[in-house]
């Protein structure tokens, strides 16, 4: 998945007028499970263009991928890079909720991310997540607030919850009751889609 993502985005320069937008993120990002074209990704760019925009829009989404795991991938990915993408929709943090680790460090994480983009030329779009209620409400509210304190500090938009209308749905959930189903991605890119528009003018 990432040799793809690189050798896209190094490609020919006919592609110079078309915007391209990295998803980075995890499995929720990635199209666990689903068939090629099912994903977040492909199904974003499909509405996008649907709407009129010139748009390639890339999966840098691995599944099981921690914020420290994004943050560890990041210089070799960005590195790898002969043209920068136009928009990143950051979306890391679920596994790190899951594991209980810190939100401090996922903070931490997710700000260097952030910083790290930004350095390279290209606007973020920040896709939050909500922590699980049997995390207790000290953790969820450490987790839940990093977000927006993240967007508010490096003046970047905000998509609060990445799985809104989603997470509470079994229609639109797989088997596992955790990851989206191909109506909850389309679900996922209908409620999104006007924060990306915004992020890319």
């Amino acid at each position: 998945m990432i040799a793809a993502f690189l050798l896209f985005v190094g490609a020919s320069p006919s592609l110079a007028e078309t915007r391209i937008i990295v998803a980075y993120g995890d499995s929720l990002m990635a199209g666990y499970q689903l068939k090629p074209g099912e994903g977040f990704a492909p199904q974003l760019e499909k509405a996008l263009k649907a709407k009129g925009h010139s748009v390639r829009v890339v999966s840098g989404a691995v599944s099981g991928d921690t914020t420290a795991a994004g943050k560890a991938r990041m210089a070799w990915v960005l590195g790898g890079l002969k043209a920068k993408p136009d928009l990143v929709i950051l979306g890391l943090g679920a596994n790190d909720m899951l594991r209980g680790l810190p939100p401090a460090q996922a903070r931490a994480n997710l700000d260097a991310m952030i910083t790290d983009f930004k350095k390279r030329g290209s606007k973020v779009l920040v896709a939050g997540m909500l922590a699980a209620p049997n995390m207790g409400k000290a953790y969820a509210a450490e987790f839940n607030g990093m977000y927006p304190a993240l967007a508010k500090k490096h003046a970047v938009p905000l998509y609060p919850f990445f799985m809104k209308g989603v997470v509470a749905n079994k229609a639109l959930l797989l088997g596992d009751g955790m990851h989206p189903n191909l109506k909850g991605v389309s679900v996922i890119v209908q409620g999104i889609l006007p924060s990306v528009e915004a992020a890319l003018r």
